[in-house]
């Protein structure tokens, strides 16, 4: 297993374990960056209007699509530094 999948296997591992629940912003990008490592651009029709943890979130995976895997992975690890901290 390559070092960047290692690191980003504990970061999502210990993005459960935060001492502090990150905002919502932050929560939803976590989300983009970790769906985007494990299954690339998002995809389907865009939830309804008042569906709005939904449209949340394919808004939040839709502002990273195309990019790379190990982007999006890099980009989660870092993310989840600045919470460890």
């Amino acid at each position: 297993m390559s070092d960047l999948k290692t690191a980003f296997e504990r970061a999502a591992h210990d993005v459960e374990n935060l001492s502090e629940r990150p905002g919502n912003e932050d929560l939803l990008r976590l989300y983009a960056l970790y769906k985007q490592a494990t299954e690339g651009d998002v995809s389907g029709d865009k939830p309804g209007f008042f569906d709005f943890v939904g449209t949340a979130k394919y808004e939040a995976r839709a502002a990273v699509a195309g990019t790379p895997r190990d982007e999006a992975m890099r980009r989660y690890i870092e993310l989840v530094d600045r919470f460890r901290n």
